[in-house]
């Protein structure tokens, strides 16, 4: 009992501790910045000042406290300002406040039925073409206050009217504007030291201070509706069928905002993921609280949640001091917002609202084609409105998906060998029946046909055109062969009987693993006397095979790794040809970097004749690629090992071989040296060839011991030398013991993996 207090006690000391050293520190990072963002949001929203500040407080305490991300910031967000402006000019303040209580009390609601997930089937390209239209919107009404004006309705009136604001240009707005954005743009130029005061509030304080010791004419905000000015929500007036749908886009929005914020979030910090359904629910209940107090719709905040996490957060409690320092602030320190101009606040908001055009997301939606349904959100949003901008894009990410589930691929094209290769992809349905009979047709008469069915949908009409050319090609005196994946299921649906799912779910081609002469029929033992296979046909229809079965297997993981290799061993291993290193480890592609060699030798170092090859290898993978573990893998019968026991005699004639198979004399002296092995089990080879390519195998570990920088990682605990032995008959890998550094000749312990 009294073990177990204490170990709580020091527990809890150590979670203080961490709070103390990094959660305190970034709560006053993302306050110093949250405090000019909430102010400049409520601006732009057509709120009370006030209200953002309520919204920053309730979202950094109750979602924070609540919340299912543990470094997320919740507050108002610029991507919700043109929804709340246009409720604050159709219903008022105090309604907009009852419609964000509404909209929590529904997204309290769906987080409870744990629909977090299904909010985020929205297509990406939707969501940022919205809040490009929304930061564009922002821009160009906040570009009329600089201007010394006043925003208008629209997008397009502000864009119309912006001409003539520009012939009416008051003089000290303007300088204070460009003032903030220089001060903005120019804060990262900085040394560290000063950037730790976040650039927006920076810019406020330097654009604040300028105006008012140069005595400049500016707009100063209005604090009528302080926080001790509260009134409290009222129901909006109007039709219930607008008020509704002003619920559900305030509560969709806002939801949606904040799981791909915690999402993102996620993505960039060591831990697990967030419960999203949990966040979805504490945003409800934020919102609920911040309409209640008369404060802004709330929402996870991308800009604050990455300050958070680069300052250094650990957990919830950032977030809960930030929005404690806000309460405070806007408590006992209101009236220094008075001293803002306006006009900073709204360059502030056209500086947003560009950056929320991040143009440097296209290059991932142009990768998926969805670059069209961007600009389209962002026009509809610009040019209609909000909603109906949504909506636009919602339709085309709709027809895209929709084209993309009828997009067919039919190629038909001669291979050397005399065959036809047949490509099918694609969702095969009716639209694309045409398309697949006209390509089908330009097959030859009377040729073998390999057909390959890499689809995901065939509906009746496009199996009956591809069953129908088959029965028509086969009468023809041709042949058509199925790809494996998909032959059975194609009987199947021939003969009528119901088949689902269409397509079969991916695997691994069968008897991948054999030689080439048994991949077809039944496997046989070859015969002795049976010549070398034709090679360079093996080879050609080694590379179909692939490109027809294993491609599509493992394209997405190539794909990922085509620019840069990550493995973690370093496999050195003999040139035999019954060696296949992929085989005998199960590993895949970027795992081993292999080298190979006569003997799997591992010349010492300085010895001659010198041979840089595997020295290079062994610089770059222990250097650039920095592999944690080396493994040297002999196997049983070495022809290498046989021709260091003849004396060489196998290697007459054969100059460089002879040369090359000197380094082994470690390995032979050793074997001399050696008075037997032990520990071997009953029936695995201990003639003279077997114990030498064992031995071989310790020597070339201590061979790597000779190489200064390999025996510097590994005395560092950083690199890991093993040593395989893989017997050919019994296909068994076992793992042989290291040797000490003294160089001793210790006897072999032999284990199994």
């Amino acid at each position: 009992m009294g073990t177990d207090t204490k170990s709580n006690h020091a527990l809890t000391k150590s979670a203080l501790a961490s709070v103390l050293r990094h959660d305190l520190p970034a709560s006053l990072v993302v306050f110093l910045l949250a405090v000019p963002l909430s102010l400049g949001v409520a601006v732009a929203s057509g709120a009370p000042p006030a209200a953002g500040l309520i919204a920053a407080a309730t979202g950094g305490v109750v979602a924070g406290l609540l919340g299912g991300s543990a470094v997320q910031i919740s507050g108002p967000a610029a991507g919700l300002s043109l929804v709340v402006a246009e409720l604050v000019a159709v219903y008022g303040w105090r309604a907009t406040c009852l419609i964000t209580l509404l909209a929590g009390g529904l997204q309290l609601l769906l987080g409870t039925f744990r629909v977090a997930r299904a909010m985020l089937v929205v297509s990406p390209a939707v969501v940022h073409g919205m809040l490009a239209g929304i930061g564009l919107v922002i821009a160009l009404g906040q570009l009329h206050v600089v201007l010394g004006g006043t925003p208008q309705r629209s997008a397009v009136e502000n864009l119309v009217e912006l001409p003539g604001q520009v012939a009416t240009i008051h003089g000290h707005a303007v300088f204070v504007g460009l003032l903030t954005v220089g001060v903005m743009l120019g804060w990262n130029r900085l040394p560290r030291r000063l950037r730790v005061v976040p650039a927006p509030l920076a810019a406020l304080v330097v654009s604040s201070a300028t105006a008012l010791l140069a005595g400049w004419d500016v707009t100063r905000l209005d604090l009528s509706s302080s926080l001790v000015g509260w009134v409290a929500p009222v129901w909006p007036r109007g039709d219930w069928h607008g008020i509704i749908e002003a619920v559900l886009l305030v509560a969709l929005l806002a939801g949606v905002e904040s799981l791909l914020c915690a999402v993102a979030v996620d993505k960039r910090r060591d831990g697990g993921r967030g419960d999203l359904d949990r966040e979805l629910a504490a945003q409800g209940v934020a919102n609920i609280v911040s309409g209640a107090l008369g404060g802004l719709p709330v929402a996870g905040v991308i800009v604050r949640s990455t300050a958070n996490l680069r300052a250094g957060a650990r957990s919830r409690w950032s977030a809960v001091m930030h929005g404690l320092w806000i309460l405070v602030f806007a408590l006992c320190l209101w009236q220094a917002i008075t001293l803002i101009p306006v006009e900073a606040l709204a360059a502030l908001l056209i500086f947003i609202g560009v950056r929320m055009t991040d143009l440097g997301r296209l290059r991932g939606l142009h990768g998926h084609g969805e670059v069209p349904v961007y600009f389209a959100t962002m026009a509809g949003v610009v040019l209609l409105g909000l909603p109906e901008g949504v909506l636009l894009g919602l339709g085309l990410a709709a027809l895209s998906a929709l084209r993309r589930l009828t997009r067919v691929t039919v190629r038909a094209r001669p291979e050397p060998d005399g065959r036809w290769h047949v490509l099918v992809g694609g969702s095969l349905t009716f639209l694309g029946v045409p398309r697949i009979v006209a390509e089908l047709h330009t097959v030859p008469p009377g040729v073998t046909v390999d057909l390959d069915l890499n689809i995901d949908f065939m509906d009746n009409a496009a199996f009956e055109a591809v069953h129908a050319w088959r029965q028509e090609h086969e009468r023809g005196g041709g042949s058509v062969d199925i790809d494996e994946l998909h032959d059975e299921w194609y009987a199947m649906a021939a003969s009528g009987a119901r088949v689902f799912p269409v397509k079969s779910p991916p695997r691994a081609p069968e008897r991948w693993w054999l030689p080439w002469a048994h991949r077809r029929g039944p496997v046989a033992v070859p015969s002795e006397r049976a010549g070398p296979p034709p090679a360079p046909d093996h080879l050609l229809a080694g590379a179909r095979e692939f490109h027809r079965r294993t491609a599509p297997l493992v394209r997405p993981f190539l794909h990922a790794m085509a620019r840069r290799q990550d493995p973690s061993h370093l496999f050195i291993t003999c040139a035999d040809s019954r060696v296949v290193p992929n085989l005998i480890t199960a590993s895949g592609p970027g795992d081993l970097f292999t080298v190979r060699n006569i003997g799997n030798l591992v010349p010492r170092w300085g010895s001659a004749p010198r041979d840089d090859s595997v020295m290079a290898a062994i610089e770059y993978a222990t250097g650039a690629l920095g592999v944690r573990t080396i493994t040297v893998c002999g196997h049983s019968g070495c022809g290498a090992m046989a021709a260091l026991l003849a004396g060489g005699d196998r290697a007459a004639g054969l100059p460089s071989l002879g040369r090359w198979l000197r380094h082994g004399d470690h390995s032979l002296a050793r074997f001399d040296a050696d008075s037997g092995l032990e520990g071997l089990e009953e029936g695995e080879g201990t003639g003279p060839l077997d114990r030498l390519c064992r031995t071989n195998v310790i020597q070339q570990l201590e061979n790597l011991r000779t190489i200064p920088r390999v025996d510097e990682l590994v005395r560092q605990g950083r690199l890991e030398l093993v040593g395989l032995y893989f017997d050919i008959s019994a296909a068994r890998v076992h793992v042989l013991g290291q040797p000490p550094s003294t160089g001793s000749l210790p006897d072999l312990v032999d284990r199994h993996p």
